[in-house]
């Protein structure tokens, strides 16, 4: 991603490297890093992956731990010279189905929200759909919201990068593909 770029969004499975390459296009933008973290620590072991993330972000980062009011925490750090990375939209969408909150309107706000940021925004977000269909209807439900998030989203960003092994291939924009059978 060579050229100037005002969103992004970054998909890929658990553990792809999704999380890492966003902080590092952040950390080398030359901007300020703010994250916004959709994570709670509800448990010991969500507790200790969210000390592990704080510990590889270091000091530079501001950060604003926000599970529901994404469009808000968007509105107050997508500023200036900040770059924000919003880590992760499939934690987001579980707390919003948690809280027993409109999944869609939020959604939509949100990518209305796209459409207004003043400084640059990186989105990570879980690739859900390549897996078996879930085998009850709330996993269900969710998989179609993050599935149908993940569509708008990119339709909505600038680039789109999907991050497997570690390794990132850029989606969008994408060379023209040719298909002759």
């Amino acid at each position: 991603m060579t050229d100037i770029v005002r969103t992004a969004l970054i998909l890929g499975g658990a553990r792809s490297g999704k999380s890492g390459f966003a902080q590092g296009l952040a950390e080398n933008s030359g901007r300020k890093p703010v994250l916004i973290a959709t994570a709670q620590a509800l448990d010991d072991e969500m507790a200790a992956r969210i000390a592990h993330h704080r510990a590889d972000r270091g000091s530079v980062w501001g950060v604003l731990e926000e599970p529901l009011d994404l469009v808000g925490a968007l509105a107050r750090e997508a500023i200036n010279d900040n770059i924000t990375v919003v880590d992760c939209l499939t934690l987001w969408i579980g707390n919003l189905m948690c809280a027993e909150l409109e999944v869609a309107l939020e959604c939509e706000r949100l990518i209305e929200a796209v459409t207004l940021v003043r400084a640059p925004v990186i989105f990570v977000s879980n690739e859900v759909g390549s897996g078996i269909v879930p085998d009850n209807a709330m996993a269900r439900t969710f998989r179609d919201y993050q599935g149908r998030l993940n569509q708008r989203l990119a339709q909505a960003c600038d680039h789109v990068v999907l991050v497997v092994a570690g390794c990132p291939l850029q989606v969008k924009p994408a060379t023209r593909v040719d298909l002759q059978f």
